[in-house]
């Protein structure tokens, strides 16, 4: 699972408990000038997730870290489908961040909220 917070002017994403060695990454910094948008997704987990480079992927169990898919980097980190979470970004090294979050709705407010101030 993932902990999404703004500090500063950034978004910043940690990966929390084993999801960090599934993932092979514990933290993600991203200033909000690049975060488009976010979306509740539960679906996207459905779609095919490209190559994974490096990363875990145990269909229907969990997929983490990052993932090559249309010339695109995608960071994926997902057990629970219900609680995915896609964040656009712009010129950063992924275009999106599809991680889970303990509550979906709150962790879209809030970066629809950052977004706009910024």
């Amino acid at each position: 699972m993932a902990r999404v917070t703004v500090q500063d002017n950034d978004l910043v994403v940690t990966i929390e408990g084993l999801d960090k060695l599934w993932a092979l990454k514990s933290s993600l910094t991203i200033p909000l000038r690049n975060v488009r948008g976010a979306t509740i997704d539960p679906g996207i987990v459905k779609e095919s997730k490209g190559i994974r480079a490096p990363g875990t992927h145990l269909p229907g169990v969990i997929t983490a870290g990052t993932f090559h898919r249309e010339g695109e980097r995608i960071f994926w980190d997902v057990r629970d489908a219900a609680k995915a979470v896609v964040i656009e970004l712009a010129d950063e090294r992924y275009a999106r961040l599809v991680v889970e979050v303990e509550d979906p709705r709150v962790t879209v407010a809030l970066i629809e909220s950052a977004t706009r101030g910024s």
